[in-house]
């Protein structure tokens, strides 16, 4: 049977292309780590998109140490991007029972943001749960009718007001869940999924509305809120380390959820979020399928990258 790390493997077969079997290949044959040796893997990482800084980290190690041998390269990279990927914390996407639970999903144009949580509506209703979608895109007409239709193909309820303010919205939404602001139990929903307008990062004043939304969780269910997620496209590498940064700032980031993994060679964006931002990897995409959506497992990824 074609299973879930079998699919992995698959999605992530051109990832472990550019960052492991063209840096071992480069080196694995070498007698020592000369420097021009080192310069090449150090290359070959940056090309791979695991970020400048970290790529010179992971080359610096092996300067002037006799510990780690050329041959020994793949299994140094093996325990090196596990450690950096375990030390963000729980990959697990935080979720308590009997309670309502709050997931603001934000990130910038074009990163599959509506389709995110379509396939997260899906993934918990398959669990069992209630899940409301606040449609908080009410500016872009057609934002509104895809969050529309993937609702209708979970089978999760939808909070739309075309043209109104966003705010406005998640608070509707939040009211409809029936929270009981003392205690944090709720009558209606187990799952509150808010959809965001897209907004460049650098764009003060829908970063600013994007705050004012978080105010309104906050003040009308506090301790609701149990992840706040930044949808990264895997294919814009590291661009989409600039954007997480900005976020963080703006709505406390607590993990990422990288979209469109499958046909890119960028998946080192996984560790280059983990390094410099300090930011588990807690959904990714595998394909375009309503149920191509899984938490990510480290181990598993890992795994994957090097067979």
């Amino acid at each position: 049977m074609f299973g879930f790390l079998d699919k992995l493997k698959s999605t992530v077969s051109k990832t472990a292309q550019s960052l492991v079997e063209n840096v071992v290949n480069s080196v694995s044959e070498e007698a020592e780590f000369s420097e021009f040796v080192l310069e090449d893997m150090e290359d070959l990482l940056i090309s791979a998109d695991l970020g400048v800084d970290y790529a010179s980290e992971l080359t610096d190690k092996l300067r002037n140490q006799i510990k780690v041998k050329p041959s020994q390269v793949k299994e140094y990279l093996k325990t090196e991007f596990l450690k950096i990927i375990e030390e963000t914390g729980s990959c697990e996407l935080s979720f308590v029972p009997n309670e309502l639970n709050i997931y603001l999903i934000t990130g910038v144009n074009g990163v599959g943001k509506t389709t995110l949580i379509g396939k997260m509506a899906y993934m918990f209703k398959e669990r069992g749960q209630r899940v409301l979608v606040a449609a908080g895109d009410t500016f872009r007409a057609a934002a509104e009718e895809q969050a529309d239709i993937w609702s209708k193909r979970s089978g999760a309820d939808i909070v739309r007001r075309d043209k109104a303010d966003p705010a406005s919205v998640v608070y509707e939404a939040i009211n409809k869940c029936g929270v009981n602001k003392e205690n944090g139990e709720n009558s209606g929903y187990d799952v509150l999924l808010i959809d965001t307008a897209g907004r460049l990062h650098n764009k003060f004043n829908l970063m600013e509305e994007l705050s004012k939304i978080k105010t309104v969780i906050d003040k009308n269910a506090p301790n609701a809120l149990r992840e706040s997620i930044l949808v990264i496209d895997a294919n814009t590498g590291q661009n989409g380390l600039q954007q997480a940064k900005v976020f963080k700032e703006c709505v406390n980031l607590t993990a990422v959820a990288l979209t469109k993994l499958d046909g890119t060679a960028k998946g080192g964006i996984v560790l280059a979020i983990a390094k410099s931002l300090g930011l588990p990897v807690k959904l990714v995409g595998v394909g375009e399928k309503i149920e191509d959506l899984k938490p990510f497992d480290s181990q598993e990824f890992i795994e994957a990258l090097f067979v």
